[in-house]
């Protein structure tokens, strides 16, 4: 290397170096440079006096800040000879993903700082740092931004017949994808009445804490009847709302004779005199329909679900022929003979909760159990009297049977023994009779239209049990009877009279006074009638041909 440019790079660094050494030298040992250019105080001698505090402090500052001015300066024309060699495309570079630096070098030092603070860097936690921290430069705004970014993506709702339904009110005319989704989501949730289990993402939890934590996180991302829903169901008043029609796609004028919910999913069964049994999704606001099944000169009777939801049985009002609709193969099956029965009509039957038998009431005061598998004859229970109407127990073990006369039989399924046998209080003329499914209540209708509810302890035990409440609010004959899956509601109905139809409020045995009063929505003359399982909704089919719907606010949000 040249002389000349040996002398005119070199002595600089060296110079400094000199000048660390002789600040670290000082005899007075009130200032030294650390490796970073910052002063720090050495400790006196012992062989020294110690100076008065004032002018002590005041010469170690002056001495730091002419200790730093000297490093600034050094730094700086060090770095005007590393940039004599860079081209002006990298040092446009550097400036762009740097900053700009030239004024102050400890900027991008603190920038630094700043972003490992932010991502959890472990930095030294002096008080220099942090005030650097406190006074780091505002972000630069960046040079371009793309608007269609930023903006979100509106669907129209009008445009589509599906989307319209989905509206919760006239202004809501666009919507965002994700709140379209979202909706989406609720509708899909609300048709299957709940989340299927093929749809349920199962977590793994590692600890308490994070169960709580994913607790907590649910509890403030939900919004619905947390409010709304109490443990049990007020009596007085009950808060409902009218749905569409059951069968409102595919309308009838015929009597509706059977009305049934599937069991495990959304669907609702309605049935009648027009020769069909038809099925639809239920939704509450358009009820599509899925299915519809015709039986050639068979009107319907009564028809229902098995248990399990696979199969319908379907009996008509003058034939012996008992039809069975497999649901999964679509393959309609009809019984023309029981061996052993031989009943020359069979209308009224009656499934177990179990689904293992099935029960045909018969004449002469026979009812008939069969195997609900291989649709044979078990066994024959007969009463005095004739058969009015008969029910399973919520546990499939026994059977009520209620005659013509005011007397109910209760009968062991297994050896068809008659176990005890009581008299419904007041009943002169026996038309229906329902149980609990939580195996408490026993509720029997009577052609004078009172219906008195026991328990089924003392029903067992007793000759002559006293009723816990008699409902008087029918006057004509109380044709059907049934309990809602949780037990607090018991509906009531007479098809001999205009909406004659009321619900009990459980265990007050209190009548709901806005019930069927609801926006003015007239029932007629109700046939048949059932809840739901799960989602809280009330059908009744009537004799227009029509299957009303209410959804009870106590079990589902609007």
């Amino acid at each position: 290397m040249p002389p000349e440019r040996r002398n005119r790079t070199k002595p600089d660094r060296r110079a400094g170096t000199r000048l660390d050494r002789k600040t670290q030298r000082k005899p007075d040992g009130r200032a030294r440079l650390d490796r970073g250019g910052l002063p720090r105080k050495a400790g006196p001698s012992s062989s020294q006096r110690t100076p008065p505090a004032q002018s002590s402090s005041a010469t170690a500052l002056e001495a730091a800040a002419a200790a730093a001015e000297a490093e600034r300066r050094l730094r700086q024309r060090n770095r005007q000879t590393l940039e004599e060699d860079i081209p002006a495309e990298e040092r446009c570079l550097e400036e762009l993903v740097f900053g700009d630096v030239e004024e102050d070098e400890g900027a991008l030092l603190r920038r630094l700082r700043g972003s490992q603070t932010q991502h959890g860097g472990t930095l030294d936690d002096s008080e220099g740092e942090s005030e650097a921290h406190d006074n780091f430069p505002p972000q630069k705004k960046p040079v371009w931004v793309d608007e269609e970014d930023e903006d979100e993506e509106m669907v129209d709702m009008k445009k589509n017949r599906f989307r319209k339904d989905m509206m919760k009110n006239v202004t809501e005319t666009k919507l965002s994808k994700d709140k379209l989704q979202k909706r989406l989501k609720e509708e899909f949730q609300h048709a299957m009445g709940g989340v299927p289990a093929w749809a349920e993402t199962s977590k793994q939890k590692t600890s308490s804490d994070d169960e709580s934590e994913e607790d907590e996180d649910d509890l403030l991302q939900r919004t619905g009847n947390f409010i709304s829903t109490s443990t049990s169901l007020p009596r007085g008043i009950l808060k409902m709302k009218n749905c569409q029609h059951a069968n409102a796609e595919r309308p009838t004028t015929a009597r509706i004779s059977s009305v049934q919910f599937h069991p495990c999913a959304q669907v609702v069964m309605v049935a009648g005199l027009d020769n069909s049994i038809s099925l639809f999704q239920v939704d509450g606001k358009t009820n599509p329909k899925i299915q519809s099944i015709y039986l050639d000169r068979f009107p319907i009777y009564k028809a229902c679900f098995t248990a399990n939801g696979e199969e319908v049985l379907a009996t008509s009002v003058h034939s012996k022929v008992l039809y069975v609709y497999d649901m999964l193969a679509g393959k309609l099956v009809p019984v023309h003979q029981v061996r052993g029965l031989k009943e020359k009509v069979v209308r009224r039957f009656e499934i177990s909760p179990d689904g293992s038998f099935l029960l045909i009431n018969g004449i002469a005061g026979y009812s008939h159990l069969l195997s609900m598998k291989t649709k044979e004859l078990i066994g024959s229970m007969k009463i005095n009297g004739r058969v009015s109407a008969c029910t399973f127990s919520s546990d499939s073990k026994k059977i009520y049977t209620s005659s013509g006369d005011g007397e109910v039989y209760i009968w062991d399924v297994n050896s068809r023994r008659c176990l005890n046998r009581f008299v419904d209080e007041g009943n002169l003329r026996a038309l229906s009779i329902a149980t609990s499914r939580n195996g408490q209540y026993i509720a029997c209708g009577s052609s004078s239209g009172v219906v008195n509810i026991y328990n089924q302890d003392s029903c067992l035990q007793e000759t002559n049990p006293k009723p816990i409440k008699a409902i008087m609010n029918l006057v004509t004959g109380v044709t059907s009877l049934t309990f809602n899956p949780t037990t607090e509601i018991l509906a009531i109905a007479s098809r001999k009279m205009k909406e004659a139809v009321r619900l009990v409020h459980l265990p007050s045995c209190t009548v709901f006074s806005n019930f069927p009063v609801v926006k003015k929505k007239t029932i007629s003359r109700a046939q048949t009638m059932d809840f739901s399982p799960r989602s809280g909704y009330f059908a009744v089919g009537n004799e227009k041909g029509k299957a009303l719907m209410y959804r009870l606010h106590h079990y589902s949000d609007f």
